[in-house]
């Protein structure tokens, strides 16, 4: 019995061990069934990889995309190249006005510079000369003081026919006074357009915006389509109408005051010459 013993238990172990190489054969299987695809995994990495080529036309395609985008479709080159004859016409006459108004700007600022040289130039000169004739000889030709200098003298040693009967005070005063107002006429000339730029140019600019938005909704309906990139881009256009008309009648407006003002401190020191004047030649004709 214990001879069977033994035999049954040499059997039993012989098939456990059958049974445990058995088991790690299914394993290693499984294992290698499993393991098996990853190759053709590494194989496909190089087919997601882009080539070459397509690196290269990467950027290009980028840099195209950016530079697309610098490209503003409602803007004022856009506004300009869309444009139609009323478009066309209010740009030009707001361009118009603005250029006018920077060059009366311009000019009339040396011209006030030259205003006020002349104006140290009689405080220095003339009043220091011995006759009113002499005081206006070293004025210069072009300067406001000797034109009325000259006048005055002038009146004086013209009072005679019809003109005798008007007493010698009021002639001078008439004549002095008459130089004078031509002179404050040629100090504001100008004036007047930066007023009317002023005042006009945002309407002119409304009136351009209005037509365009009237176009732009005209040409939306006929279309039939009310996207915002197609109501947008028509009416953002039209809308820099608007913008500009502000943009040119801003700095008229500041012009116009500013010019004004250093005006009308030239003008009171004109005028105060002309009363000083006036008085000398009253005198200088009593002694006479």
């Amino acid at each position: 019995m214990h001879t069977k013993f033994k035999v049954l238990v040499r059997a039993w172990a012989l098939t456990l061990s059958l049974a445990v190489v058995s088991v790690a054969g299914v394993s290693t299987a499984a294992m290698a069934q499993t393991a098996a695809p990853a190759p053709a995994a590494v194989v496909a990495d190089p087919a997601a990889t882009p080539a070459p080529a397509a690196i290269a036309a990467a950027p290009v395609a980028g840099a195209k995309k950016a530079e697309g985008t610098t490209d503003n479709p409602y803007g004022i080159a856009a506004l300009w190249t869309n444009a139609h004859s009323v478009d066309m016409g209010v740009l030009v006459m707001l361009a118009i006005m603005s250029m006018g108004s920077w060059y009366i700007l311009a000019i009339k600022m040396l011209e006030q510079r030259k205003v006020a040289k002349y104006t140290r130039e009689a405080t220095e000169k003339f009043w220091s000369s011995g006759t009113v004739a002499q005081g206006a000889a070293a004025l210069h030709k072009d300067s406001p003081y000797q034109f009325i200098a000259a006048a005055g003298v002038e009146a004086t040693k013209k009072h005679g026919g019809l003109m005798g009967h008007i007493p010698l005070n009021d002639w001078i005063s008439m004549s002095i006074q008459r130089s004078v107002d031509r002179v404050n006429r040629e100090m504001q000339g100008g004036l007047s357009f930066l007023a009317t730029v002023g005042s006009i140019s945002p309407f002119v600019g409304l009136f351009g915006t209005v037509w365009g938005i009237y176009g732009a909704l005209t040409a939306i309906g006929m279309s039939g389509q009310a996207s915002i990139d197609k109501v947008a881009g028509p009416v953002g256009s039209a809308l820099i109408m608007t913008a500009l008309g502000l943009a040119v009648a801003v700095p008229a407006v500041l012009a116009y005051n500013y010019l004004l003002s250093r005006n009308k401190g030239l003008m009171d020191d004109i005028r105060g010459f002309g009363n000083d004047l006036h008085s000398v030649l009253l005198g200088s004709a009593s002694k006479s």
